[in-house]
């Protein structure tokens, strides 16, 4: 039996891996980038660079373990368009490599007239839900996703996300005091498992520490952090 001091050192691990994954991929990047929010970012995590066979069989990989060592759980996966449609069916099947088979469903953004119909492709939308995305920069995407799946007649049970960014949401133009993935939490009541957060990075890049680089990178992330990061829930 994994006792839960092991289980989390098997989680640090994990996140550390996923973060330097990110980096070799070329999905995880240091510079300055503009966020949706109008912030100058230090850093850029785009998950549409996960863009191989090779790197998306790796992804599922982390998604999955993740999910497992979260203990949430779940009767099926679901996919919002667009992202989130690859990986609802690689997250799938890497689960069901692990043992653990779930049926898995997506939406299209417009609705078909002809064959199937209607927007949800895949197995019908049932009991325990999991949306699985990339990132969550605001509860949008979540609560467009949620609608979709009562509407369907289940339960929106909880999000995958590959990283939890740890900051500040906004709402009308203005910071608010929680991020995405806590309103996510404490405002609809679902679980979220991350396989990495912003924690993890700083930590990442406190590894080595010695290259005028990383520890460049070290400093202004810790700064974006500090002006807008939130408290871990």
């Amino acid at each position: 039996m994994v006792t839960d001091k092991a289980q989390q050192v098997d989680t640090d691990r994990l996140a550390q891996d996923f973060v330097e994954f990110a980096e070799a991929s070329g999905v995880l990047r240091f510079g300055e980038f503009k966020t949706k929010a109008g912030r100058m970012s230090p850093y850029f995590f785009n998950a549409g660079l996960f863009d191989d066979g090779a790197k998306m069989g790796r992804l599922a990989e982390f998604y999955a373990k993740a999910l497992l060592a979260s203990g949430i759980e779940f009767d099926m996966v679901f996919g919002p368009a667009y992202k989130g449609i690859p990986l609802a069916a690689t997250v799938a099947v890497e689960l069901a490599r692990l043992g653990r088979n779930v049926p898995f469903a997506y939406n299209r953004k417009e609705a078909k007239d002809h064959g199937e119909g209607g927007t949800l492709v895949g197995a019908p939308l049932r009991g325990r839900v999991l949306i699985v995305d990339d990132v969550m920069s605001a509860g949008t995407a979540a609560r467009e996703s949620i609608a979709l799946i009562r509407a369907a007649g289940a339960t929106p049970h909880a999000m995958a996300i590959a990283l939890d960014r740890q900051e500040k949401a906004t709402e009308n133009g203005k910071d608010v005091d929680h991020s995405a993935v806590q309103y996510v939490r404490q405002q609809l009541g679902m679980q979220v498992c991350t396989i990495a957060t912003l924690a993890d990075l700083l930590q990442y890049l406190d590894r080595d520490g010695g290259s005028a680089g990383t520890a460049a990178h070290r400093d202004r992330v810790m700064a974006y952090r500090q002006r807008y990061g939130v408290q871990a829930a």
